[in-house]
């Protein structure tokens, strides 16, 4: 009998391969940089241990001044707490690997959110 490597065999011989981040994950990393953004800091002030971020290449120039289409999403700095608490939740329902339950958490965290300037 002759025995012929496949891929099966090195990733039994090498071990298990690292995890790939899951969607949700990039989706908190996102939200977590937007909270972190003048524009967040600019509705909730600046906040104790709160590192401002700046210099994104996607980040707009200057703050709208008009209203929003939808006055339910400005957001105040009551939301950004709950938002917050939404992430810490996320958070610990991805770790868990619950991706359902985690990218709902996430969809109410950004309603939450609203659109900061």
């Amino acid at each position: 009998m002759r025995l012929v490597p496949t891929l099966a065999t090195f990733v039994l011989v090498s071990g298990p391969l690292p995890a790939a981040a899951s969607s949700c994950t990039e989706q908190i990393d996102t939200i977590d940089r937007r909270l972190d953004s003048a524009g967040a800091v600019q509705v909730t002030g600046l906040q104790a241990g709160h590192t401002l971020r700046t210099g994104s290449p996607r980040a707009i120039t200057s703050a709208r001044l008009d209203a929003p289409s939808d006055p339910a999403s400005v957001p105040t700095a009551d939301h950004v707490a709950i938002a917050k608490s939404l992430i810490d939740r996320a958070t610990a329902e991805d770790r868990r690997g619950d991706k359902r339950a985690c990218e709902n958490t996430m969809t109410e965290a950004k309603v939450m959110i609203g659109a900061l300037p």
